[in-house]
């Protein structure tokens, strides 16, 4: 398996989001993705789907950092990374910083994201 197919995947998904494609999104979620949100919400691939045809998610800014591709057989492979992310949610202006990680597998010729998990990563104060 090259990683190149998957950051390939990874940058079509990076795009999907910040356009709310929702026609890409469809083809790169599995119909039984799980995915944990940073609030411990379990989503389903409707859920994330509606949410960027609503326009509840508009994505400004997607950066991504830090990815490591982990392959664990020919057709499973993860992803770690971290996101700067800046948009609106609910109408609410944000600019946060995440980890996720993503669980991709191979079916039927066909890579897709079936599981996931995104943290939020909290800046630790000083106290000097």
């Amino acid at each position: 398996m090259e990683n190149t197919l998957i950051e390939e995947l990874e940058e079509k998904l990076r795009q999907a989001m910040l356009n709310s494609d929702v026609a890409v999104l469809d083809d790169l979620i599995a119909n039984d993705l799980v995915w944990t949100m940073h609030t411990g919400f379990v989503s389903n691939k409707e859920q994330d789907l509606e949410a960027h045809r609503s326009g509840i998610f508009r994505f400004t800014t997607l950066d991504i950092s830090d990815r490591q591709i982990h392959p664990f057989s020919q057709d499973c492979v993860i992803v770690t990374l971290k996101a700067k992310i800046e948009g609106i949610l609910n109408d609410q202006v944000f600019s946060e910083v995440y980890r996720f990680t993503r669980v991709w597998l191979q079916r039927n010729n066909r890579w897709q994201i079936v599981a996931g998990h995104v943290s939020q990563i909290i800046p630790l104060h000083s106290t000097s």
